[in-house]
C-alpha cells in the first residue's frame, strides 16, 4: 500500500468510527495508533507515545487554555451574562428585533471573557429566551439569533480556539487575538443587520419593546464596567507585553473569580463547581489533541502531507483556488464535526499548504490571515445543518419549538456569514489592519 493510499484509508476509517458515534478523541487515537503500528512496527509506537505525549503536555505555554477556561466558568457564576444582556437590551429594545439584536450583542460582549461557543450560547439562552418569549418573539427568530449569537464565542478573543491554532502553526497568540477583533466585530454587526432584514419582512416575528430613558440606559452600562475592564487588561496586557499569554489568563481567571464573589455570591459550592468544569473541559481538549497528534503522527509517516502539500504546488493552481477548496472542505466537515477536532485534525496538514503560497503577503501575515479565516468558517459550521452544535443546545432550552424552525431561523445568519467570509477573502487587510498598526 502505498503512502497516500494508506493516508486516505485511515481517513476512511476515522469518518466511519465518527459514523458509529465513537468519540473524535478516541477515533483520532485510535485509528493514529493502529495507523502508525502497521507503518513502523510495535516499539518505534511504543517510543513516540513515550516521548511525544510528554512534551506535548509539558508544554508550558499549553496552560493557556485551562485557565481561559476557568475565566469564562467564573464569568458565568458572575452573572455577567445577565449584566451585557440587560445593557445590550437598554439601548436595542425598544427597535423591531431590538431583543434580539441585544442577545447578539450580548453574545459578542461575553465571549469576550468566555471564549466558547457552547457556553456562550447556552449562558446566553437562559438569560435571553425569556425575555423574548415574554414580547412574543418567534420560536425562529429567538433561537436563530442566540445560536448565531453563539458562534461569537470562538472568533472574540480571548479564544480557546485561536489559541490552538496559534500553538499549532507557531504563530503569536496576541496577534491571532488581536487579528480576531474585527472581524469579530463585523460578524456581530452583519448579524444585526440580518435580523433587521428578517423583521423588516417578517415584523410579526421581532415587535418592539418600551423604549427606557437614558438615565436607565447608563445605569445598566455601569453594570459593565469590571467586565471591560478585564478584558481590556487580558489583551492589552498580553499585546504590550505585560503578561505572557498564560499570565494573562491567570490574571482574566483571578478577576472573573474576584467579580463571581463578590457580585455573583459564588461560595465554596460554587467553585468546586467550576474547577469541576474546567478539568472536564480542559481534559476532553488534551484528549482531542493527543488523537490528533497520533493520527497526525500516523500520517507524516505515510508522508500524505508532504504529498499532498507537492502535488498542489506541481499542479499550477492559483492560491485563491486552493485557498477556496479548503475553506469549501471545512464547510463540508462542518456538517459532521465539531469545531475543536475539525481544526486539530487539519490544521497541520493546511497550514504548510497555505504558508508555501504566495498571497502577496509575507509567511506570518498569511498563516494569521488564514487563521482567522479558518476559525471563521468552523464558526459557521456550528449553525450548519445537520449538526449544528449551537443550533441543539439552543433548541433544547426551547423545547417548545420544533428543530426545523431553528434551523430556518439560522438562515439570514449563514447569509450574513457567507457575505464576511468574501469580504474577509477578497481583503486580508480586515483581518491584518489592526495587527500592523500595533506593530
Amino acid at each position: 500500500m502505498t503512502g497516500i493510499t494508506a493516508g486516505l484509508t485511515g481517513f476512511a476509517v476515522l469518518l466511519g468510527l465518527m459514523a458509529l458515534r465513537i468519540p473524535i478523541g478516541v477515533a483520532m487515537l485510535s485509528v493514529g495508533i493502529g495507523g502508525y503500528a502497521l507503518y513502523t512496527g510495535a516499539m518505534p509506537l511504543l517510543a513516540f507515545l513515550k516521548t511525544s505525549t510528554y512534551y506535548q503536555f509539558s508544554t508550558y505555554s499549553l496552560s493557556v487554555i485551562p485557565l481561559f477556561v476557568l475565566m469564562g466558568e467564573f464569568a458565568t457564576k458572575a452573572g455577567m451574562s445577565s449584566a451585557l444582556y440587560r445593557t445590550a437590551a437598554a439601548f436595542l429594545g425598544h427597535r423591531k428585533g431590538g431583543l434580539a439584536m441585544a442577545s447578539i450583542g450580548g453574545c459578542a460582549a461575553f465571549g469576550a471573557i468566555c471564549g466558547s461557543s457552547l457556553a456562550t450560547a447556552a449562558t446566553m439562552g437562559q438569560v435571553a429566551l425569556p425575555e423574548m418569549r415574554r414580547y412574543n418573539y418567534s420560536g425562529a427568530l429567538s433561537t436563530g439569533a442566540l445560536a448565531a449569537g453563539g458562534t461569537l464565542g470562538i472568533l472574540i478573543p480571548p479564544s480557546v480556539i485561536l489559541v490552538l491554532y496559534a500553538l499549532m502553526a507557531e504563530q503569536s497568540i496576541a496577534k491571532m487575538f488581536v487579528a480576531a477583533m474585527v472581524p469579530g466585530v463585523l460578524a456581530a454587526i452583519g448579524y444585526m443587520i440580518a435580523v433587521a432584514i428578517y423583521v423588516r419582512l417578517r415584523p410579526e416575528e421581532g415587535p418592539a419593546g418600551p423604549r427606557l430613558p437614558w438615565s436607565e440606559r447608563l445605569a445598566a452600562l455601569r453594570e459593565t464596567w469590571s467586565i471591560i475592564l478585564i478584558f481590556a487588561l487580558v489583551i492589552i496586557g498580553m499585546y504590550r507585553g505585560w503578561f505572557t499569554p498564560t499570565e494573562a489568563a491567570a490574571v482574566g481567571a483571578f478577576g472573573a473569580g474576584v467579580l463571581a464573589i463578590f457580585h455573583g455570591g459564588m461560595r465554596l459550592s460554587g467553585l468546586m463547581a467550576c474547577l469541576r468544569g474546567t478539568a472536564q473541559t480542559s481534559a476532553m481538549i488534551f484528549l482531542i489533541m493527543l488523537g490528533a497528534e497520533m493520527f497526525n503522527a500516523f500520517l507524516a509517516q505515510t508522508q500524505t502531507p508532504m504529498l499532498a502539500a507537492q502535488a498542489i504546488q506541481n499542479a499550477g493552481l492559483s492560491p485563491m483556488l486552493v485557498l477556496g477548496a479548503i475553506l469549501l472542505l471545512y464547510l463540508a466537515l462542518g456538517c459532521v464535526m465539531d469545531s475543536m477536532s475539525m481544526l486539530l485534525l487539519t490544521i497541520p496538514i493546511f497550514y504548510p499548504i497555505i504558508g508555501g503560497l504566495d498571497f502577496g503577503m509575507d509567511r506570518e501575515s498569511t498563516l494569521i490571515w488564514f487563521g482567522i479565516l479558518a476559525v471563521v468558517v468552523v464558526e459557521v459550521g456550528l449553525i450548519t445543518p445537520p449538526v449544528g452544535m449551537n443550533v441543539f443546545v439552543i433548541n433544547g432550552m426551547a423545547k417548545d419549538v420544533p428543530m426545523i424552525e431553528s434551523f430556518r431561523g439560522v438562515l439570514p445568519f449563514l447569509i450574513s456569514d457567507i457575505v464576511r467570509i468574501l469580504l474577509l477573502i477578497a481583503f486580508p487587510v480586515v483581518s491584518l489592519a489592526l495587527v500592523n498598526l500595533l506593530g
